[in-house]
C-alpha cells in the first residue's frame, strides 16, 4: 500500500484525497495545512499542522504538494526533496527548466525521486505535444485553454492587496482554432484572453488592484485581460464552479498535398478535481521509480505509462494493446 502525505487542503488537496480513496493500492497517511488542523474537515484523513511533517519521514512514501505554484512549490519543494519523494503540479512554464535545477540540488544526493510539473498542462498536454511532434515532423502545435477557470491565475490574483477573492478565466479565440484546425494561418497573439472577476474590499483602491493585477508576470503582464469588479453575492452566484477545458491541435503535412490534423481535448466539470487525478497517477508512477533506485527529478515525460496504471502489465496488453 503506497502511504500518501497531502500538502494543502484547498480544492486540489481535496481532489487528490478523493482521488485516493477510489485507488486499491494507495492510501493517505495524512494532510499537512498550515492551517489550525483542528478547524480541517477532510474525507476521512488525519489532519496535521504543517509543522508535524517532519515527524513522519519514515511513514509517508510520497508527498503530493498541493501549495501555489507562485507562493509554495517553487521554495518548498526543493527543501522537502531533502527528506521525501514528492510530486507537485508546478505550471509556471517559463520557470519551469530553472525549477528543476533548484529540486536537482537535493533530490539524487538524498536518493530521492521528485516529479514535478505534472497536471494537465504541463503534464499530459506536454506528453502529448511531444508525441504529436515526433511522429508528425513537418508542422507546428499549438495549445488552447478554455473557456474555464484557472486555479494558478485565480490564486495569484486572489493574493492582491485589496482583493478578497479573485476568479480568472482562460477565453480561446474560437476562430483561430478552427482556422489552425484547418491549416490556415492565424496570429498567435490572439489566441486567448482573459476575464478576471474580483470582489474588493470595502474601500479598496480598484484601479491599483487592476494594476497590480496586470503586473503579475508569468501570469497577466503582458496578456490581453479583461478585470471586473463584483460584489461577493454576484461572485458566489455566478462563479462557483471549476470548469475548464482545451485541447492541443498539431497541423502538419507528410507530403506536399497531405495534411493532417491531430487534436487531444479535455472537457472537464471540475479544474481541480482531474488535476488531482493526474498527479495520483502519476505519484503512483514515481513511487515505482523510487523503488527501482531512479533518483532525481522527472517530468511527465520521463514516465512510462504503465507504471502510473494500477492494472497489471498482462492486464494492460490485453485491454489497451
Amino acid at each position: 500500500m503506497i502511504k500518501v502525505g497531502i500538502i494543502g487542503y484547498g480544492n486540489l488537496g481535496q481532489g487528490v484525497e478523493r482521488a485516493i480513496l477510489k485507488q486499491d493500492d494507495m492510501e493517505v497517511f495524512g494532510v499537512f495545512t498550515r492551517r489550525p488542523k483542528e478547524g480541517v474537515k477532510t474525507l476521512g484523513a488525519t489532519a496535521y499542522n504543517m509543522d508535524e511533517l517532519m515527524n513522519y519521514k519514515e511513514d509517508i512514501d510520497v508527498l503530493v504538494h498541493c501549495g501555489s505554484s507562485e507562493f509554495d512549490l517553487r521554495d518548498q519543494t526543493p527543501e522537502l526533496v531533502k527528506y521525501f519523494n514528492i510530486v507537485n503540479s508546478f505550471d509556471m512554464h517559463a520557470l519551469i527548466g530553472e525549477h528543476i535545477d533548484e529540486v536537482s540540488k537535493n533530490a539524487a544526493d538524498n536518493k530521492k525521486s521528485a516529479l514535478v510539473s505534472v497536471g494537465w498542462d504541463p503534464g499530459i498536454f506536454s506528453m502529448q505535444k511531444t508525441i504529436f511532434d515526433a511522429i508528425l515532423v513537418d508542422g507546428t502545435t499549438q495549445s488552447f485553454w478554455g473557456h474555464g477557470k484557472s486555479q494558478g491565475h485565480s490564486n495569484v490574483a486572489s493574493k492582491v492587496d485589496g482583493v478578497v477573492m479573485a476568479r480568472s478565466y482562460s477565453v480561446p479565440n474560437v476562430d483561430n482554432i478552427e482556422k489552425f484546425k484547418n491549416h490556415e494561418g492565424i496570429d498567435v497573439s490572439t489566441n486567448h484572453y482573459k476575464d478576471v472577476y474580483v470582489v474588493a474590499k470595502d474601500g479598496a483602491d480598484t484601479k491599483q488592484i487592476e494594476a497590480d493585477i496586470m503586473n503579475i508576470e508569468h501570469y497577466f503582464k503582458g496578456s490581453s485581460t479583461n478585470i471586473y469588479f463584483i460584489t461577493q453575492e454576484e461572485m458566489d452566484r455566478d462563479h462557483n464552479t471549476w470548469h475548464q477545458g482545451g485541447e492541443v491541435i498539431r497541423s502538419a503535412k507528410t507530403s506536399d498535398n497531405i495534411k493532417h490534423t491531430l487534436d487531444f481535448k479535455l472537457s472537464l466539470d471540475s479544474n481541480p478535481e482531474f488535476t488531482s487525478s493526474v498527479l495520483v497517477a502519476y505519484t503512483r508512477a514515481l513511487y515505482r521509480m523510487h523503488l527501482r533506485q531512479e533518483y532525481g527529478v522527472f517530468t511527465a515525460l520521463d514516465i512510462r505509462p504503465r507504471d502510473m496504471s494500477s492494472k497489471s502489465y498482462e492486464q494492460l496488453i490485453k485491454e489497451m494493446l
